[in-house]
């Protein structure tokens, strides 16, 4: 997802940070919907208002973490971001030693956003953190929606959903840009096949059975590997605090799942 991401941001100079999003979600939910063919029939009031709040999580979280990519490093704000998983993995804690990891994935998400020598985008930083909280309401949403539906057919009709949202907003931006150059759209459907179709399937397939808690230390991985992507990709150097930032949240995503209760 965050090699995707950062492939991504390379275009936003042409599709602009809402016509990226638009464009990949549009494709998204396309790809998906046609491989998945989501049967609808028979869902309750219930099963229809998580997709719809699902469909919201997943539009408000990729519209402003592409607008936050576009005003500050991808680490830094996937970093800022991660504090929404963070924090719903902070309100599952049951035991001491899930304290150790959650502190522990903490401190080396926060480590990774440290650089003094750089002043950030206040702009950026709270549109990270919008999508922080929105990313938490997709770990939620998709952990008490999953059980009531079958396979990734919820989150199909969630994609569709979150399309709906985002295109408005990027639509114009894309539609030019894709005029210019056709290529466009492939170059896209591949970044929306690694940011959106294979790994939100996958997540919400995990979060059938895995605690929200568990999910929430291992998306510290998150930032790490988008520093990775924007070093290779993007060619956004890596501090030593960050190296070391690294080592810290692999050890606590290694931990908590080492540690963690079957559930």
């Amino acid at each position: 997802m965050q090699f995707g991401n950062a492939l991504a941001g390379a275009y936003f100079e042409r599709l602009g940070p809402l016509g990226a999003a638009a464009l990949r979600l549009a494709l998204g939910a396309a790809i998906l919907a046609l491989a998945v063919r989501p049967r609808v029939r028979g869902w309750t009031l219930r099963t229809w208002i998580g997709a719809l709040v699902l469909g919201a999580g997943l539009g408000g979280m990729n519209a402003l973490i592409y607008l936050a990519i576009d005003e500050i490093p991808i680490g830094i704000a996937v970093t800022v971001e991660l504090l929404g998983p963070l924090a719903v993995a902070a309100a599952g804690i049951r035991r001491p030693l899930d304290v150790a990891w959650v502190l522990l994935a903490v401190g080396g998400v926060a480590l990774l956003g440290f650089d003094p020598g750089k002043a950030l985008s206040l702009p950026g930083l709270l549109l990270a953190a919008g999508a922080a909280a929105f990313w938490a309401m997709y770990i939620v949403a998709s952990s008490r929606l999953g059980p009531r539906v079958r396979g990734v057919d919820g989150l199909a009709v969630a994609m569709i959903v979150a399309a709906l949202v985002v295109v408005p907003f990027g639509a114009g931006h894309a539609v030019a840009a894709v005029g210019a150059d056709p290529w466009l759209l492939v170059v896209f459907a591949g970044v929306a096949l690694l940011t959106s179709a294979l790994p939100y399937a996958l997540e919400f397939t995990a979060l059938k059975t895995m605690s929200s808690r568990v999910f929430g230390v291992l998306s510290s991985l998150g930032p790490a590997v988008a520093a990775l992507a924007g070093l290779i990709v993007l060619q956004q150097s890596l501090s030593t605090a960050q190296v070391v930032a690294l080592a810290l949240v692999t050890a606590a995503s290694a931990g908590v799942i080492a540690t963690s209760r079957r559930v």
